[in-house]
């Protein structure tokens, strides 16, 4: 008999995360390793934010357990605030407060999904989604896009996908990794074709605030309002409010949906950590002069490593309009005498164990999101290190 579950041994680790902690470990060993794995904001938290968690540590009222599902309050100030920055009207009874979006994730699927149930997945994606899909007995089912398509999937994608096993349909822009954005136009057909099939659809919106140039967030919901008795909605506080470590997240749908998935979480974790929960009450009700400051940084960023990327030989770069990652491909490196050691790679997977032992950089290559050839660069770092980064691999290239 195994020791390990197959359920659980068939469960991938995080490749983001991974990268990053090996970044991490190579640092404290005194490497000078630059990384650019981690899809967190190098952003404190914002003071008043931090100042609100330190009053509720002293109110006795937060050392007790409170109801599994989220704080009223905080549910309330959810609904309001996604009405406010989606225009979706929902009560606060549709809103389930999570361990982060990770959890919303996860036990979404796990309400939605009986054994057998496909996923449409549009790839490159998220490395969470296929393993919580699959956790709970669903099948993901991938449909590539690539830099010509803008990373965004077509209507005609998604009707050969389609099978009468299809339950949901996994919607996310803007995106992680690709940091694509759909236009109003195409996210309104998207929705009217699930709505037509009759499927499900799962959008996750954490990067709602993060957007740049002519590009606009478009909330499938709003734009479809029949779809929203069979519509999940995913978010958090970690992205917009540079809060990754404080583990808030919720999920908003149809009443019932809610129930199950609140009933759920109280056997699993009960309620989350009521002072993380205060301080996310605080977030969510202020103004968004914060993330207005990150996000002019992160463009700044985006556009000095846009053109970087695109100066070096073999590397092409789609410009990204969302989220704080570079997708580039890199298939005009493989093969390539490279570096010091003039190696070769046959694979971004290879590529980057290659780059990160003789340039000292750590980025997540394009396996890790069902997209070989590709790979991934956060720019939620300093400016300094994000171009000596570059520089890096661009002088690791030339040899």
């Amino acid at each position: 008999m195994a020791r390990i579950s197959q359920r659980i041994s068939s469960v991938a680790e995080s490749a983001t995360l991974a990268i990053d902690a090996k970044a991490k470990a190579l640092k404290a060993a005194g490497e000078d390793v630059i990384g650019f794995g981690a899809g967190e904001p190098d952003f404190p938290t914002p003071s008043r934010i931090a100042e609100a968690a330190a009053a509720a540590c002293l109110d006795p009222k937060n050392h007790k357990y409170t109801p599994a599902g989220g704080l009223p309050e905080l549910k309330e100030a959810i609904a309001v605030k996604t009405a406010r920055d989606s225009g979706w009207a929902v009560g606060a009874s549709q809103v389930l407060v999570t361990n982060g979006g990770k959890q919303a994730v996860a036990e979404t699927f796990a309400t939605l999904l009986d054994p057998g149930d496909e996923v449409l997945m549009p790839a490159p994606y998220w490395t969470t989604y296929p393993e919580s899909i699959r956790l709970a007995g669903g099948v993901p089912v991938e449909i590539p896009t690539t830099w010509e398509s803008g990373f965004r999937v077509s209507i005609e994608q998604l009707d050969a996908a389609c099978t009468e096993r299809t339950k949901v349909l996994l919607f996310v822009s803007p995106s992680n990794p690709t940091g694509a954005v759909y236009p109003r136009d195409e996210v309104e057909a998207i929705g009217r074709w699930a709505v037509s099939r009759g499927i499900w659809v799962v959008t996750d919106e954490i990067y709602e605030h993060l957007v740049y140039g002519d590009a606009e967030f478009t909330s499938m919901p709003v734009v479809v309002p029949e779809l929203g008795d069979t519509c999940v909605v995913i978010n958090g506080v970690a992205k917009t409010y540079a809060m990754t470590g404080w583990r808030v997240g919720w999920m908003i749908g149809p009443d019932d949906v809610i129930k199950a998935a609140a009933n759920l979480q109280s056997h699993a974790t009960s309620n989350v950590c009521n002072v993380a929960q205060r301080a996310a009450l605080e977030a969510v009700g202020g103004d968004l002069s914060a993330v207005a400051e990150m996000r002019a940084v992160y463009d700044r960023r985006r556009r000095t490593i846009l053109t970087m990327l695109n100066e070096i030989e073999g590397v092409h770069c789609v410009e990204p309009e969302g989220a704080f990652y570079a997708f580039p491909s890199f298939e005009g490196l493989l093969g390539r005498p490279l570096g010091p050691s003039r190696r070769s790679a046959r694979s971004t997977l290879e590529l980057a164990a290659l780059v990160l032992d003789e340039a000292k950089v750590a980025f997540v290559p394009g396996e890790a999101f069902g997209a070989p050839g590709y790979a991934r660069f956060s720019y939620a770092l300093s400016d300094d290190a994000m171009v000596d980064g570059v520089t890096r691999i661009a002088k690791f290239v030339r040899g």
